[in-house]
């Protein structure tokens, strides 16, 4: 898996409640490419639990639509915006679990929308959550205007991230 650079790091006005590494409210979730998908590696904490010792349900869909987010980000070289989201909850999630990887992919493409199918495992690798977002993508230009040139990933594969 190669890390993908995160293209708003460093500019003033980026404090995305998903990836931003300095809000400090936020989930600061990284993401690498693992061929056709995109995966991001999170610790859960009881600061986002909705039932004791229970992930919040709310969260939960917060992962499976940022990652899904980065699927447009690097897979499709553009911005965009989630139309609908639609989450499917299998197995609660403890806020205990040591790590959960989220994996997002592209299903299809129709005319400026993507859909995306992503899902959330715990550590024991069992299906937790599954998703389908639906996303616009917006054109080079006005991708452009949003602050968006490119997204790249680093050089050199990721040892940690293979775990």
């Amino acid at each position: 898996m190669k890390k993908i650079i995160n293209p708003w790091n460093g500019r003033p006005e980026y404090n995305c409640f998903g990836c931003a590494p300095d809000n400090p409210f936020g989930l600061h979730m990284e993401f690498y490419e693992d061929g056709d998908d995109i995966v991001s590696r999170w610790r859960p904490e009881h600061n986002y639990q909705g039932w004791v010792d229970t992930m919040h349900g709310g969260v939960l869909a917060t992962l499976i639509d940022e990652t899904s987010g980065w699927v447009v980000t690097r897979k499709m070289q553009t911005s965009g915006f989630t139309t609908s989201l639609n989450v499917k909850y299998r197995k609660a999630v403890s806020t205990n679990d040591p790590e959960l990887t989220i994996r997002a992919r592209i299903e299809k493409q129709v005319r400026n929308l993507l859909f995306i199918y992503a899902e959330i495992r715990n550590s024991e690798g069992d299906l937790c959550v599954e998703g389908e977002a639906v996303y616009f993508l917006m054109n080079q230009e006005r991708a452009h205007e949003m602050g968006f040139t490119h997204c790249d990933v680093e050089e050199h594969p990721c040892e940690d991230a293979d775990r």
